[in-house]
């Protein structure tokens, strides 16, 4: 005859199920991105937690038998600590999206987001004893939602050709509210030459630091900025007060509150230099993934930003070039055409001139030669009268040598002239 088994001793008792299914939890969130927790009691005691739990709230709080807002505390004004107790109280399941958590206090602070569910744990009597935490920690896609919505928004003001100083100065503050850690942002434009670093924007860094390095020098050694620009490369100084890069601007600096910077060259398509940008921090910090993928998405984004700049002063200064030239152009044209109309009146002018000329000197032909000097003015003069003047107006006069020379050398427009044609005539027809 064959045995039946003893279904009574294979079946697992309640309080056994409900510890298998803790463990299968915790064995399929052992090495999970998303965060389990199985906490314990009215208080939320941490009974067990992966690994992914415990990064997340910080390696150096990763321990065990602590109720939650101990190890936690941070989430008491958050209303995260509430939401426990209410499920712990009614035994009904809880889930969020998108919730933002800030973790952490003082520089290690931070913003996370968060898909989770709060299921409650039972007994075998079916009473609440604790709650099952699960989540998955969402701040990387929102943050990468807003980073697109940013960068879209920028890429729209360039393209609707908003201002560069407008561009640049929303650019800093759009990655200043990004960096998951408190930064300052700066961008420098190149001159033309190169050789020099100019104010773009910078928002959030104090006036008197933004108007002592306008106008560096590009060059090695020159801080973190002008030594990117000299390289070509990024320039990463984690510690001011001993970098050597900084020796010229340490106590600038120290004024300025910030402790390291991270610069970026911005270059053309062709190479050339169009600017640096720079993220500051008030603490030594060495930078993550996260900052690195953030400075290369936005130095982009300010060359393209540069360029149409240039590109639309450029064509800004062609134009006035060209209105210049035609402005040129039709003021040479007008004054070319008043000198023809000058000419052609000084012409007319001069053969009206020439026609009284003529007729003055015929008429002077047949004037009796006087005895004496007529040029003497009112002492006279008894000299002979030896040669014969005349002026433009057609007067004439005779006198002697001295006389005559005097008046040629005083009065104006005063000619020799003959007696039968007159002065510029018989020149002419000589």
């Amino acid at each position: 005859m064959t045995a039946v088994p003893d279904q009574r001793s294979t079946a697992a008792s309640p309080a056994v199920v409900g510890q298998a299914a803790d463990e299968d939890l915790r064995a399929l969130f052992g090495q999970s991105i998303a965060v389990f927790a199985a906490l314990a009691g009215p208080t939320h005691v941490v009974e067990a937690a992966n690994p992914a739990f415990f990064a997340t709230i910080g390696e150096e709080r990763a321990r065990t038998g602590v109720a939650i807002a101990e190890l936690l505390p941070e989430l008491a004004d958050q209303g995260f600590i509430a939401l426990l107790d209410g499920v712990y109280r009614t035994g009904e399941p809880y889930t969020g999206r998108d919730a933002r958590v800030v973790l952490g206090t003082g520089p290690q602070v931070r913003e996370a987001f968060f898909d989770f569910t709060y299921e409650p744990r039972r007994d075998p009597a079916g009473k609440v004893t604790g709650i099952r935490v699960i989540g998955v920690e969402t701040t990387q896609v929102k943050q990468a939602q807003r980073l697109m919505a940013e960068h879209r928004a920028l890429v729209e003001q360039i393209a609707r050709q908003a201002p560069l100083s407008e561009v640049l100065e929303g650019m800093a503050r759009s990655i200043e509210d990004l960096a998951p850690r408190e930064v300052f942002v700066s961008v420098l434009l190149a001159d033309p030459d190169g050789r020099h670093l100019r104010h773009g924007a910078a928002p959030s860094l104090p006036d008197f630091y933004n108007q002592a390095i306008d106008g560096i020098a590009t060059g090695e050694g020159v801080g973190s900025c002008g030594t990117a620009a000299h390289r070509r490369e990024a320039v990463i100084v984690t510690d001011i007060a001993t970098d050597p890069f900084w020796d010229d601007f340490r106590e600038l600096a120290g004024r300025a509150g910030v402790a390291a910077c991270w610069s970026t060259p911005i270059l053309a398509r062709d190479g050339s230099l169009l600017g640096t940008f720079a993220m500051y921090h008030r603490t030594p910090r060495v930078p993550q993934d996260t900052d690195l993928a953030l400075a290369r998405i936005f130095t982009g984004t300010a060359a393209l930003a540069i360029e149409r700049h240039r590109i639309e002063q450029a064509k800004a200064a062609a134009d006035a070039r060209a209105r210049a030239a035609h402005d040129e152009l039709s003021r040479a044209v007008r004054a070319e055409r008043g000198l023809r109309a000058e000419a052609e009146q000084r012409a007319a002018a001069a053969a009206e001139l020439t026609a009284r000329m003529r007729a003055a000197a015929a008429a002077q032909a047949a004037t009796p030669r006087p005895g004496q000097c007529q040029l003497g003015g009112s002492p006279g003069c008894t000299e002979p009268a030896e040669i014969k003047i005349a002026d433009s107006w057609g007067d004439s006069a005779w006198g002697c040598p001295s006389h005559v020379e005097e008046a040629i050398l005083n009065v104006r427009s005063v000619f020799i002239a003959n007696e039968e044609l007159g002065g510029l005539a018989a020149y002419l027809h000589r």
